[in-house]
């Protein structure tokens, strides 16, 4: 083959039948890509329903109430989570990815506890009624079960991205 002319798109002596030949993309590079992609949607998720979080957060102490502070370490051990996710997805750190999972995970069990712990939703089931004072606290119910939602489906695309980021078993 000779070389290429600077005005040739294709180098004299192929006829374009040795694209047997070329390089291909491996299918794991394209399913990190796909992944990575993905969890940076997931982790603008998580963001947002953090972000309400700690406006509710600020008000709660504006109104000169006492912090839950479950609710203040879970919502700090997300926000930390969510930074090392992200600094995970950009550098392909399969150990931050991890940590990613394992923090994220025990925020949403923190704020999930909280709920729990403050019985809201027994309060508005046995008095419907209650339903208009409660609204705020049904909101942050909604925004809790969103982050759970997304938490399942972050580790499901977390795990995927890591067992395509891993290099192959060789066989010995």
């Amino acid at each position: 083959m000779q070389q290429r002319n600077p005005g040739n798109r294709r180098p004299t002596g192929t006829d374009g039948s040795d694209f047997s030949y070329r390089m291909v993309v491996d299918n794991r590079y394209t399913k990190v890509a796909k992944g990575k992609s993905t969890l940076s949607k997931v982790l603008v998720i998580q963001a947002v329903v953090l972000l309400v979080g700690v406006v509710d957060i600020l008000f709660t102490y504006l109104k000169k109430e006492p912090l839950d502070a479950l609710v203040t370490v879970s919502s700090s051990i997300t926000a930390i989570s969510i930074i090392v996710g992200d600094l995970g997805r950009k550098r392909s750190r399969v150990n931050f990815l991890k940590f990613y999972m394992a923090a994220a995970s025990i925020g949403i069990i923190g704020s999930i506890a909280s709920i729990i712990q403050s019985n809201l939703l027994l309060k508005v089931i046995h008095d419907p009624s209650n339903w208009e004072t409660e609204k705020v606290g049904l909101l942050k119910v909604a925004f809790v079960s969103i982050g759970l939602f997304a938490q399942i489906f972050s580790i499901t695309t977390t795990t995927s991205l890591i067992r395509n980021m891993s290099p192959p078993k060789r066989a010995s």
